[in-house]
């Protein structure tokens, strides 16, 4: 691909949903096989879209409330989708925690809890190198199952494009088994507490979480005697439920694009929410230029390499009529540097008066290695950034938004610390991550007890109005 000159953007002020391709692009593999990645393209394109622009539009429309700390959003789900994990209770156990979380948050916040997986869509992972090696032997890096294998051989690590195929097809049942669960009755807020009330017996800080506990089960109880109930309050009984992943694999995101017959405008039908990592983020690049013909809510990651300059600039290109809920960015700056490096992003993004939703990822800045080389995150480093992501925020005058997790609903030993002070010497129980280390069912709740405690200590639904 060329390389364009330093008004490139003006020269393809023209967007069509593969204009991409004429920019320089990063972390995308190359397939031997032209002729069968164009195929799949074909194919992909052909199929029915995952997602809806209504529902995409509607999200749209709650992230602009978290904007203004009307809501706040719980975004959650594992560091990478496996194809061999494509199971009904693995969907259920992800789904039901992020609801156990999301009724914590709401009675913390006292405002709607927007709930987003990181699901149905999350295959593809960049790479820092090309190239792994093992025993002296090397092969390409695995890139995410949409890509290749995670097997390390020839034959597993050569990219295939029918992948993707494979990708759209798990992502079509997940999103189905989602709905069902999210409008069937699976969701209904009494049973969904009544789970929070099992994990609370269960935990070694079962006093401190009871009192959150018991206030959560006096309020439904007065809802229950007003009369309000499953059976004549849709909102007891169903909940919204959103989609994301990460748009690296532009080919796949180019396939599912679609216009809108109802607007005419273009929305990207692989997922509801698509963000940009810190790897792909260059103002020039064909990642920015693909995300900003579409229409859905993005995602900004904003890390200790990110550029004030080149952020501002990302949102003229990405929200050049500020659009509220439009821009999420998502800051993972690491539990010791979050108060240093980012008042300057949130005191430029205010003087610029933009509108971003602010989110918080406190989990890509707190991963370590531990003594036999077993990646890992503490969770009191990742609870410490999530404290120091709302301290900032508020001390600069903006709204923290929402908080963006890599969990899993199984009880897997990957992150050390907790209430059940899981060490070391516990991974190798039950490390079960191919990518990067996940909070389990326990520790995602415990997470939403403190955070709720938090957003209830700071009167969060108050707040916006000082």
């Amino acid at each position: 691909m060329s390389e364009p000159s330093s008004n490139s953007r003006l020269k393809h002020s023209s967007w069509t949903p593969d204009s991409w391709r004429s920019f320089p692009i990063k972390h995308v593999p190359h397939y031997p096989n032209a002729e069968a990645l164009k195929e799949t393209e074909k194919k992909l394109h052909r199929y029915p879209p995952l997602v809806f622009s209504g529902e995409t539009r509607r999200l749209k429309r709650q992230l602009a409330l978290a904007s203004k700390g009307q809501a706040f959003v719980l975004q959650g789900g594992p560091c990478a989708e496996i194809f061999d994990e494509f199971t009904a209770d693995i969907i259920r156990d992800v789904f039901r925690v992020l609801l156990q979380m999301a009724i914590v948050l709401t009675y913390g916040a006292k405002v709607p809890v927007v709930k987003i997986g990181r699901i149905a869509g999350q295959f593809a992972k960049p790479r820092s190198s090309d190239i792994e090696t093992q025993n002296g032997a090397s092969h390409l890096s695995y890139r995410g199952d949409i890509i290749n294998g995670i097997d390390f051989s020839e034959a597993s690590r050569t990219p295939d494009p029918k992948r993707m195929e494979m990708a759209y097809f798990q992502s079509a049942g997940t999103l189905n088994l989602i709905r069902a669960f999210a409008t069937g009755g699976y969701a209904n807020l009494h049973e969904v507490h009544h789970w929070n009330l099992d994990f609370v017996e269960r935990s070694p800080l079962a006093k401190r979480y009871g009192i959150l506990s018991e206030k959560i089960d006096e309020t439904l109880a007065f809802m229950r005697a007003c009369g309000l109930t499953g059976q004549n309050t849709p909102q007891i009984q169903e909940t919204d439920f959103y989609t994301s992943h990460e748009a690296l694999l532009l080919p796949y995101e180019q396939a599912l694009t679609r216009i809108d017959s109802t607007s005419g405008e273009w929305y990207n039908c692989s997922a509801h929410f698509l963000w940009i990592g810190d790897r792909t983020r260059q103002p020039d690049g064909a990642h920015v230029e693909f995300l900003r013909g579409i229409k859905n809510p993005i995602g900004i990651k904003v890390g200790p390499s990110a550029n004030i300059d080149d952020l501002l600039k990302l949102l003229e290109i990405l929200n050049p009529e500020d659009e509220a809920g439009r821009i999420s960015l998502i800051v993972r700056m690491g539990a010791t540097k979050v108060k240093e490096l980012l008042p300057p992003f949130v005191k430029a993004i205010k003087e610029s008066g933009r509108t971003v939703t602010w989110l918080c990822d406190p989990m890509h800045g707190n991963t370590i290695s531990t003594s036999d080389g077993v990646k890992t995150r503490p969770f009191d480093a990742v609870l410490s950034e999530v404290m120091g992501f709302f301290d900032v925020i508020s001390s600069e005058g903006a709204i923290p938004g929402g908080i963006h997790i890599e969990m899993t609903g199984a009880n897997v030993t990957e992150c050390i610390g907790g209430a059940h002070h899981l060490t070391e010497a516990d991974l190798g129980q039950r490390y079960q991550t191919f990518c990067d280390p996940r909070l389990n069912a326990e520790q995602s709740l415990e997470m939403a007890f403190l955070v709720a405690e938090e957003l209830a200590k700071r009167n969060f639904a108050q707040s916006k109005d000082k």
